[in-house]
């Protein structure tokens, strides 16, 4: 069975982590596939949005625990390798892609897995999700973003103690919370991440870029460096088919048709 699963639709890509029996766990070489498929995805100029989900009653449960990330006879494990390798990868992937990127979030979300959600640009999550910063019940430290993601989302206090204690959080609650963008029912689920993924597909490829790129800036700017930003970008925008089209669409009181990138 292939562990990464590529659905193509008219102008998006669904990206499936399917091992359901172990609750779409990771391991390396299946995080390996699942960045071959993300770069697919960005060098097909076709793709306008991908959605990343999982197969089965889970999202994602982290980093399997097999056998070449347990202590052993030959001494500890190098997680800063595979974490800086392969979890961090995907997240810096998905945060420097054109693209914008819907977490389908079908059950729980633990460990590294949580911050796969995290990181994409928008997050649906099934009611009966949850979001699980795992890592503290095995000794271990948040990575792949979390302490980043939870600090900016659900700030300081709530992001320690999710950290410190380990505590699922359910899915309304992290919508409550602004963790995530929306909750949704579990039968709607699909055809509402559906629905959004085909909304992106008509929204103009260069704007689309160039916000994911001021997001991606504004923490790390001062607020002069961000409307500089702004500034710059805004002119490129400015220039660009889509802008006209945009105008011009709106002169003509007529719907948009953007082209892609």
């Amino acid at each position: 069975m292939d562990d990464i699963l590529v659905e193509r639709h008219d102008g998006w890509r669904r990206l499936i982590l399917n091992r359901p029996a172990m609750m779409n766990a990771v391991a390396p070489a299946m995080l390996e596939r699942l960045l071959a498929a993300m770069a697919e995805a960005e060098a097909d100029a076709a793709t306008r949005a991908v959605v990343l989900t999982g197969a089965g009653r889970g999202f994602c449960a982290g980093q399997e625990l097999g056998a070449d990330v347990m202590p052993g006879p030959d001494g500890p494990p190098d997680l800063q390798k595979l974490a800086d390798t392969w979890h961090h990868e995907v997240v810096r992937r998905i945060r420097a892609s054109r693209l914008p990127y819907i977490a389908a979030v079908n059950g729980v979300a633990a460990g590294a897995g949580a911050s796969f959600a995290l990181a994409c640009d928008l997050v649906l999550a099934a009611r009966s999700a949850s979001f699980v910063q795992a890592f503290v019940r095995i000794g271990l430290v948040p990575d792949s973003g979390a302490s980043w993601f939870l600090s900016r989302s659900v700030g300081d206090a709530r992001g320690r103690a999710l950290a410190l204690l380990g505590d699922a959080v359910p899915a309304e609650q992290a919508a409550s919370w602004g963790m995530i963008w929306r909750m949704v029912e579990d039968a709607a689920l699909t055809q509402e991440t559906e629905a959004l993924a085909a909304r992106l597909v008509q929204a103009p490829a260069s704007a689309i870029a160039g916000i994911k790129a001021l997001f991606a800036a504004a923490p790390a700017n001062t607020l002069q460096q961000q409307l500089d930003l702004e500034a710059r970008l805004q002119g490129e925008a400015g220039r660009s088919a889509d802008f006209a089209e945009g105008v011009k669409a709106f002169q003509e009181k007529r719907p948009p048709r953007y082209r892609p990138a």
